[in-house]
């Protein structure tokens, strides 16, 4: 069975798409599909940020935060000879 598939366009620099078409030599596949492999990479990135965007967010909801103060001072003491413990 052949997937349903639809045909996107996009202007890109001419630089980028040279480095597409030297991936897609090297790789001995077709420029279509190095872009499918990115744009499939890309898309599952965005989606795993804003996943973990909601899970801060519903931590923060939740009150379950560090003081911004405890961390400037665990923060300034790194390098020195009394470093703080990383807030918790």
């Amino acid at each position: 069975m052949t997937a349903t598939t639809k045909v996107l366009t996009a202007h890109v620099p001419l630089e980028l798409a040279d480095k597409v078409d030297k991936v897609a030599a090297r790789l001995e596949r077709s420029r279509g599909w190095v872009m499918k492999q990115a744009l499939a990479a890309w898309v599952a990135q965005e989606e795993e940020r804003d996943r973990l965007t909601h899970e801060a967010l519903a931590d923060v909801d939740a009150g379950r935060v560090i003081d911004h103060q405890a961390v400037r001072s665990w923060a300034d003491s790194l390098g020195t000879a009394q470093a703080l413990p990383v807030p918790r």
